[in-house]
Parts: C-alpha cells; structure tokens; sequence
C-alpha cells in the first residue's frame, strides 16, 4: 500500500513536470497546451485516488 501511495505522488510530481517543461525549453512551446492539459489531468486524477486510498484506509477498509 505504501508503494503504491509513492507512485502515486511521484505521478502527481509528473504532472507539475509536464506544466512547467514548456516554461524552460523553446522547441516545445508549441506543445505548451497539449503538455498543460496532460499534466492538469494527471494531477487531478491521482490526487483523486490518493484522497480515496486515505478515506477507505480511516474507514479500515
């Protein structure tokens, strides 16, 4: 469960990555909005299963 708690924050972190990449490369500011919209995604789906991961295990399940 812990492992799977870190990939899931490391997933997240990927996400913030694929936001700000665009900010620091020139090739790939015509990808800013596809790379935004992935890593907004991400970040919201995984921050979803963390939050649902931590209700289910204080209700010990």
């Amino acid at each position: 469960m812990e492992k799977l708690s870190i990939l899931f924050l490391a997933c997240i972190l990927a996400g913030f990555a694929l936001i700000k990449v665009t900010e620091y490369d020139n090739v790939l500011t015509s990808l800013h909005s596809v790379f935004t919209l992935v890593g907004a995604i991400t970040i919201i789906v995984f921050s979803f299963v963390l939050i649902f991961k931590g209700i289910l295990a204080l209700l010990g399940k």
